[in-house]
């Protein structure tokens, strides 16, 4: 009787993990990764922290120099709103000079806040999410093993090789539009019956 109530409840498991692997991998492919983020680099939260030094100095600065109420209420402001920036990325491993105004205002800050601003608009490749997910769907499936989890394995697999040919295919009709601009339109006109949830999807592959 538990060997049966195992045997059941291996396979429910297994399934509801397909299930939220499926949903996921579309979800994914037809939202893109713009809901996701990569970790923040060293540079990032260098510059998360010198921005905080920054606004500390500047709002120590209006505070000492015969400056307006406002403006001192802005600054204090800007000190306190850039410690959340800090808390969100973490702090770095290595603090850039930042004891003086001059260290602050220096040229590697201008490039470190460069840097920053280039590398804060990257996302994750919406591909290898998805096939980072099947890998580790697979792995799961492959630890409860029996019937349900190698069956679960196979279909995983088959998903994940149908998936990256179906890239392949849509990469190399780009690449063919790329080198035959003239065939455009009639490479367009081929895929107009394309159901509105297709187009959506393919047009998620390109990116």
């Amino acid at each position: 009787m538990k060997t049966l109530f195992a045997g059941r409840t291996g396979r429910l498991a297994t399934m509801i993990l397909i299930k939220v692997l499926m949903v996921s991998f579309s979800t994914g492919l037809l939202c893109g990764c713009d809901s996701l983020r990569l970790a923040p680099s060293e540079q990032q939260k260098q510059n998360a922290w010198l921005h905080n030094r920054t606004a500390t100095v500047a709002a120590e600065t209006a505070r000492a120099e015969p400056t307006s109420q406002e403006l001192q209420a802005l600054t204090k402001l800007s000190e306190l709103q850039s410690r959340a920036f800090t808390s969100y990325c973490g702090l770095p491993k290595e603090y850039p000079p930042a004891e003086t105004t001059q260290e602050i205002l220096s040229q590697s800050s201008w490039e470190l806040a460069g840097t920053a601003v280039a590398q804060s608009s990257d996302r994750p490749d919406p591909w290898q999410v998805a096939d980072s997910m099947m890998e580790l769907g697979i792995g799961i499936c492959a630890l409860l093993g029996g019937v349900a989890g190698t069956r679960a394995v196979r279909f995983l697999r088959e998903t994940r090789t149908k998936s990256q040919a179906l890239r392949e295919i849509v990469q190399g009709n780009e690449l063919f539009k790329k080198h035959n601009e003239d065939q455009t339109q009639a490479f367009k006109a081929a895929h107009q019956l394309q159901s509105p949830e297709t187009r959506q999807l393919v047009t998620a592959m390109k990116g």
